[in-house]
């Protein structure tokens, strides 16, 4: 059986915190593609980051590590969901998944939010270990996410890159609805 794992981003406290929100992997986009896959018979987890609001990498990579991967496993990162598969795929070379598709990737290049959760060193060549390696950025997007971009960009080899206009960072409030046409096609898309 195919499956997917969507890895969130990180929150503000006051939104993390807000009962009026909903909890990370429940919000944008996520549903929608999570149920969207669904329905085309690939079973799709969306994890819950404890304490996303304040990232920790070993949290992040406790809860990811819980899934079987394989080389039909589909990955999406959404900003600092993103970052953490670039960082656990450069540092778990030996593991081979299916299409990856980094949306909004985000590094924290100025470390405003984190300390040492983007410590690593990029894999150039992690691409060879995917079914295609695409990355989904918006010409209005935050300066770290562009940053980020841009440094991915230079160093990955043999990968997608997508920009849209005017998606923001590609969150609710930026897009105007939860459907994500451009990621679903991307995703059932192989090499």
């Amino acid at each position: 059986m195919k499956t997917a794992i969507i890895v969130h981003g990180t929150a503000d406290h006051e939104e993390y915190f807000d009962e009026s929100v909903p909890s990370s992997s429940n919000h944008h986009w996520i549903p929608w593609l999570q149920k969207q896959l669904i329905v085309r018979g690939i079973h799709a987890h969306t994890p819950e980051i404890p304490s996303a609001w304040k990232p920790h990498y070993p949290f992040w990579q406790s809860e990811f590590e819980r899934y079987d991967l394989d080389d039909g496993t589909i990955l999406v990162g959404h900003s600092c969901g993103g970052g953490f598969l670039t960082r656990w795929l450069s540092e778990h070379p030996q593991v081979r998944v299916g299409k990856v598709v980094l949306v909004a990737p985000w590094l924290d290049p100025d470390r405003r939010k984190t300390t040492n959760f983007f410590d690593f060193e990029i894999d150039a060549n992690m691409a060879e270990r995917t079914k295609g390696l695409t990355i989904f950025h918006s010409d209005n997007d935050m300066k770290e996410v562009i940053d980020s971009v841009h440094h991915l960009r230079k160093v990955l080899k043999g990968i997608d890159y997508r920009e849209f206009h005017n998606y923001g960072h590609f969150c609710l409030v930026d897009m105007k609805t939860t459907a994500f046409p451009e990621l679903l096609e991307s995703v059932l898309t192989d090499r």
